[in-house]
């Protein structure tokens, strides 16, 4: 007879979908860990939706932050997956409000650095590059960025791991043995 592990509540692994679950763009995603009454968070992408036909008068969606607002003191950082629109597009609107750490690619750095330029940010945000294929350690979470084949350069899946199990954040990939731009899928690491 074995006996069962008992769980251990500080070492819970959450999800919170913000955004981006069910539609295409607003990508927003936050990953707790720990226990309920002092979880730290990571957010993932922070990314705009367009309007569309039946929208008349409403060019962009922004994914609703409050919840991270709320919890600023506990949010560690926002990593993004890739440079298009739906993944990074809202964060100069929205980075005032949470004033956080960025960690993205290099070529991702340089688009979000452009956008946060026009928004008169870029003397106020921090942007950490970091090299595909290589990880970052914020608090209780080990992020793995994981090439992966798309339609820009240097898009990543981020290998995440806590305690508490681990999560593999796709964001946006396809399968591509020959890639016109960029390194290819990283099969083994998947």
């Amino acid at each position: 007879m074995s006996a069962k592990k008992k769980f251990d509540h500080g070492d819970d692994l959450v999800l919170l979908p913000l955004g981006g679950t069910g539609e295409i763009g607003m990508n927003c995603y936050c990953y707790g860990a720990g226990p309920g009454d002092d979880r730290r968070w990571l957010m993932v992408d922070l990314g705009v939706k367009f309007g569309e036909a039946t929208e008349p008068g409403i060019d962009v969606v922004l994914p609703d932050i409050s919840f991270l607002v709320e919890n600023r003191r506990r949010l560690l950082g926002l990593v993004l997956t890739h440079a298009h629109e739906d993944h990074l597009g809202a964060v100069p609107w929205l980075w005032p409000q949470l004033r956080c750490p960025i960690y993205c690619t290099r070529f991702a750095a340089q688009i979000l650095g452009l956008k946060l330029k026009e928004a008169g940010l870029d003397e106020e945000v921090t942007i950490n590059v970091i090299n595909v294929g290589s990880h970052v350690t914020l608090g209780p979470f080990d992020i793995g960025f994981v090439s992966v084949t798309h339609s820009i350069p240097e898009p990543t899946a981020l290998l995440i791991t806590t305690k508490g199990g681990s999560v593999l954040h796709s964001g946006d990939w396809k399968i591509d043995r020959s890639p016109v731009i960029g390194q290819g899928m990283d099969e083994g690491r998947l």
